[in-house]
């Protein structure tokens, strides 16, 4: 199951020349880029770890890239995702979020309804163990 989280989701893999262009485009408009890892990619788990500091004062993607070479040497078998921050007064926020490495076996979710009373129908997410390939 492929997991949809940020821009670019429903779309092939970026290549790493694509991922350069996007980092390029959020240096040129002044936002720090940050690249998180994950084993959880649960949609509401925002707490990812952060590979290093931000990179608030870069001109050029390669610095990033650099960066996101070391992370895949050492977590590559885990999510990794970049980030464009925009700090500027009214927006002060992630502007720009999508992953860039995926674990060859990749997490599972469902969808679990339960009936609850008066009608109502409550649901959530639960993962499921990865589904082992068999030989």
């Amino acid at each position: 199951m492929k997991i949809t989280q940020g821009c670019f989701s429903y779309l092939p893999d970026l290549t790493d020349d694509q991922i350069s262009k996007q980092v390029q485009y959020c240096l040129a408009n002044g936002w720090a880029v940050n690249i998180e890892f994950t084993d959880d990619p649960h949609p509401r788990n925002t707490y990812w770890e952060m590979w290093g500091l931000p990179m608030f004062d870069l001109q050029d993607a390669a610095g990033v890239m650099m960066e996101l070479a070391e992370c895949r040497r050492v977590y590559g078998d885990r999510y990794i995702r970049i980030s464009g921050f925009d700090s500027s007064h009214g927006w002060e926020s992630v502007r720009i979020s999508f992953l860039v490495n995926r674990p060859k076996q990749e997490a599972e979710f469902e969808l679990v309804r339960q009936e609850v009373g008066g009608r109502a129908i409550r649901y959530t997410t639960v993962r499921r163990p990865a589904a082992h390939a068999s030989a």
